[in-house]
């Protein structure tokens, strides 16, 4: 794609108060994406299914958006992008209805396998014995070229993306905001370790959009819509995961469930949507058949990090990566992990028994184990 073509589309993309489906038409009416932008308001006007209130949104913004801008912007942000038009732009995302017309990313596009990709979405408040029976059942693809993708929140989508980067896989997070923020911010190890390591982060919205409520919702059709098929780990009847298995039906995509405790109201919604006859998987042969892939394992062992060996929770993971990369006071590490600081001290109290951290005469905690 050509820097005409591209400043273009990041000039849509920077406009908040229109979304996919506006862009799309106005560049399937336009025939190009620069038409499209200099059409006449007159020519805008005339296009069908568009809302006179967006239309009106985007006529005022355009005025006061520069395309050179936007891209000179982007490039000082050190993102990359792709478009709707773009030959690496993923296939399974394209089919979608409303697919996103700019994909903002970190990381490497090469290392995920597109067609190989399974959604896990589930609970932000997961069950221990859930998170135990996925991390088993993702295990079981060790070293393959199956790719993980989630929302990276907490509870569910941290297991799932953990859980790949510790079986080398490939893991692909999906984000409900700009880059500017990272969210949760206990997260910010893992959106590193993806960026760096094992996979991309994606993100349809212009770096400094903030991380509004609708925003969750409205980014799960491009976490099942970059899958082949979408499980479910946990869904009380009213959650953000029951809208993403919804959405994977919509798409025509393989819906999966993993069954759970039925005193758990976590599991109210995957009994009803196993009623209504998603998959039922309790091992990763399910999943296969489920999608009909026949896989190998075709990747060599990767060394595994000394973190991945130490006894830690996830919140415990989360402070013992601050403080072994810095030294850290309590209220640093409560303003970068986002824990609170009661389960804090707990949590900096159970790490100093284990031996891994210890407190400095300065009032810092630094990690007393070497992970390089």
């Amino acid at each position: 794609m050509t820097r005409e073509d591209s400043k273009y589309w990041l000039a849509f993309a920077s406009i908040e108060k229109i979304g996919s489906v506006f862009i799309k038409t106005l560049f399937e009416h336009f025939g190009s994406i620069k038409s499209a932008w200099c059409a006449g308001a007159d020519e805008i006007y005339k296009v069908e299914n568009l809302p006179k209130g967006q239309i009106n949104d985007f006529i005022n913004a355009r005025k006061t958006t520069n395309p050179d801008e936007c891209i000179e912007y982007i490039h000082s942000k050190n993102l990359k992008f792709i478009t709707y038009t773009d030959s690496d732009y993923p296939y399974l995302l394209k089919q979608i209805h409303n697919p996103p017309m700019t994909l903002f990313y970190k990381g490497d596009l090469s290392r995920c396998n597109f067609s190989r990709t399974l959604a896990v979405v589930g609970s932000r408040k997961a069950s221990e014995a859930a998170k135990t029976v996925l991390t088993g059942i993702i295990d079981e693809f060790k070293n393959t070229d199956i790719c993980i993708v989630s929302g990276l929140a907490i509870g569910i989508d941290t297991c799932a993306h953990q859980a790949a980067i510790k079986n080398n896989l490939s893991t692909i997070g999906v984000i409900a905001s700009g880059f500017d923020f990272v969210y949760p911010k206990q997260n910010k190890y893992l959106y590193d370790r993806i960026e760096n390591e094992c996979g991309v982060i994606f993100s349809e919205y212009w770096p400094t959009f903030d991380p509004l409520p609708w925003r969750f919702p409205h980014r799960n059709r491009i976490v099942t819509g970059l899958s082949k098929g979408t499980l479910v780990a946990e869904a009380a009847m009213k959650s953000g995961a029951l809208i993403s298995a919804n959405l994977c039906l919509e798409q025509n995509r393989e819906l999966m469930c993993m069954p759970g405790l039925l005193t758990n109201p976590n599991t109210e919604g995957i009994y009803k949507l196993i009623k209504n006859g998603a998959a039922v998987v309790t091992r990763a042969q399910d999943i296969l058949d489920a999608l009909d892939w026949q896989i190998e394992v075709n990747k060599p062992e990767k060394p595994v990090s000394k973190i991945e060996t130490l006894d830690l929770t996830e919140d415990e993971k989360t402070v013992f990566e601050l403080v072994a990369a810095n030294e850290m006071t309590v209220d640093a590490i409560v303003a970068q992990s986002n824990i609170d600081f009661g389960a804090l001290t707990l949590i900096l109290m159970n790490l100093e028994l284990k031996g891994y951290i210890k407190q400095t005469d300065g009032g810092k905690y630094m990690s007393v184990v070497s992970v390089g």
